[in-house]
C-alpha cells in the first residue's frame, strides 16, 4: 500500500495530506515490508531533491518513519 502511495506521489510530484496521513498510519500499525521501506527511501530522496513537494505545511518527519 505504501508503495502505491509513493508511486502516486512520484507521478504527480506532490505528496497529498491524505497520502502522507495514510503512510504515517500504516507505518505506525504494522511492520513495514522491504518493498515499502524502499519506497519510503525513494520518497524521502525525491522530497529532499525537490522532485516531490508536500501539500501539508511544515517540515516533514518522514525520514523518521523510514527508519522503523
Amino acid at each position: 500500500m505504501i508503495d502505491q502511495l509513493v508511486q502516486s506521489a512520484m507521478q504527480t510530484g506532490w505528496l497529498s495530506v491524505e497520502s502522507e496521513g495514510l503512510i504515517r498510519q500504516l507505518v505506525s500499525i504494522r511492520t513495514t515490508p522491504s518493498t515499502d521501506q524502499a519506497a519510503l527511501q525513494a520518497l524521502i530522496k525525491a522530497m529532499e531533491s525537490g522532485d516531490i513537494q508536500r501539500e501539508a505545511p511544515g517540515s516533514s518527519d518522514l525520514p523518521n518513519l523510514a527508519r522503523r
